[in-house]
């Protein structure tokens, strides 16, 4: 991308929080925070200021298959990030003081963002629900009491076992070709020795024989929530080759306000005030189905279940029409087109799709192979995905009220 002289850095370990060893959660996260601890050449804290220094700003992220860290930086000066971020993937320095430190930033950051926030609560049941033996059930941020478990040791295993420059992913999108990237990659990770790396082994999922349903009250929460998420393959994971289609029926479904749920349920039965459904397919092992409404107060919660469940009948019985699958595909290629207008978006998309073990070749055959879907196919995916078993119901209250938006 060659309208600025910018470069969109960022590495990619594969190494999140489905990576743990049991009874560690939050570690990778942790481990993320540590990263900035510093070494010889960027001491504590100075890591960022460097490249703040040099005109660019950084961040990092942990999800359940990677962690990531990146820069925004002019072009002229890739090199300087490169070498910092190279530096770091082998000489990481935290003494006991630095560790018991961050760990108390990690705690705090949980209670800010999941203990203070209702939502964020109730995710954390419902993913535990979710799976009944992958971790993919466990919280990125870590339970508390696991938290408070870490020692330092735990960080410096992790660190030295999964932070290797052979169980990473280099992006750089921007205002560069490989043909000039090549010399600075061999130049700083080059540089950097290949380690023995534990394999991603992971615990699969049993049959799951039973839905399940969850309901919460609490006095933060101000208006009802209802969802429903079903266990679906991944892009990656995927027997029965029913991914990409399953993406087009989401569309179909619930894609924003042209979607069928939201049609039904917010224009004509003016029953929620907001209603949809999506796929998330990126995962390395599995994926999920969501469907989410918010009903209008005093609306009955079996009403608007009857009401979802209609639609997704009708959807299953009568099809996809031509209309609606050409419109989910027009989506899915402006989405292909507009990633390419941030230097960010696609090297995230690319990022997070290699960290989960796909290829190159997968990302960018993507839209070319949703083109091709049919509308029979899209159906035959839904079917298939949406089994009862699989489910999780969930429903979040206000305190005061009932499923019925009453107070009880």
């Amino acid at each position: 991308n060659r309208r600025a002289p910018l470069v969109h850095h960022s590495v990619w370990y594969k190494a999140g929080a489905a990576d743990e060893p049991p009874g560690k959660s939050g570690i990778a996260h942790m481990l993320e925070h540590l990263m900035f601890k510093g070494t010889e050449l960027a001491p504590d804290g100075e890591f960022s200021d460097m490249v703040a220094r040099n005109g660019g700003n950084d961040n990092a992220f942990t999800s359940q298959d990677y962690t990531g860290f990146y820069q925004n930086i002019a072009v002229d000066r890739l090199e300087l990030v490169m070498r910092m971020e190279a530096d770091r993937m082998v000489n990481l320095s935290f003494d006991e003081t630095d560790f018991a430190t961050e760990r108390d930033v990690v705690l705090e950051e949980r209670r800010g963002r999941v203990d203070n926030n209702a939502a964020s609560l109730f995710g954390e049941q419902i993913a535990a629900a979710q799976y009944l033996a992958h971790p993919y059930g466990v919280p990125i941020i870590g339970w508390e009491h696991e938290i408070r478990g870490w020692s330092h040791g735990d960080a410096v295993e992790f660190y030295r076992a999964r932070y290797a420059p052979n169980n990473a992913v280099l992006i750089v999108a921007g205002d560069i070709d490989a043909e000039t990237l090549r010399p600075l990659a061999e130049a700083t990770y080059g540089r950097v020795a290949r380690r023995p790396v534990p394999e991603r082994v992971r615990p699969a999922e049993p049959p799951q024989r039973a839905a399940r349903r969850l309901t919460m009250s609490d006095p933060r929460v101000t208006d009802r929530e209802w969802s429903r998420r079903y266990l679906a393959p991944s892009f990656r994971a995927d027997p029965g080759g029913i991914a990409l289609a399953l993406d087009v029926f989401a569309t179909v479904l619930g894609g924003g306000t042209t979607g069928r749920l939201y049609r039904a349920l917010v224009v004509e039965q003016d029953v929620a005030t907001d209603a949809g459904a999506w796929y998330s397919g990126i995962g390395r092992d599995y994926g999920r189905f969501v469907i989410s409404v918010s009903p209008k107060p005093g609306v009955a919660i079996a009403g608007i279940e009857a009401a979802v469940d209609a639609e997704i009948d009708r959807l299953l019985a009568g099809g996809v029409t031509d209309d609606e699958l050409e419109r989910a595909k027009f989506g899915i290629r402006a989405f292909t087109v507009y990633s390419r207008d941030s230097l960010a978006t696609l090297a995230r998309i690319f990022g997070a799709a290699l960290a989960a073990d796909l290829a190159v070749e997968d990302v960018e055959s993507w839209p070319r192979r949703a083109a091709e879907i049919t509308g029979e196919q899209a159906v035959a995916a839904g079917r298939a995905a949406l089994a009862p078993e699989r489910s999780v119901t969930a429903l979040l209250l206000p305190e005061d009220e009932d499923d019925a938006g009453a107070a009880p």
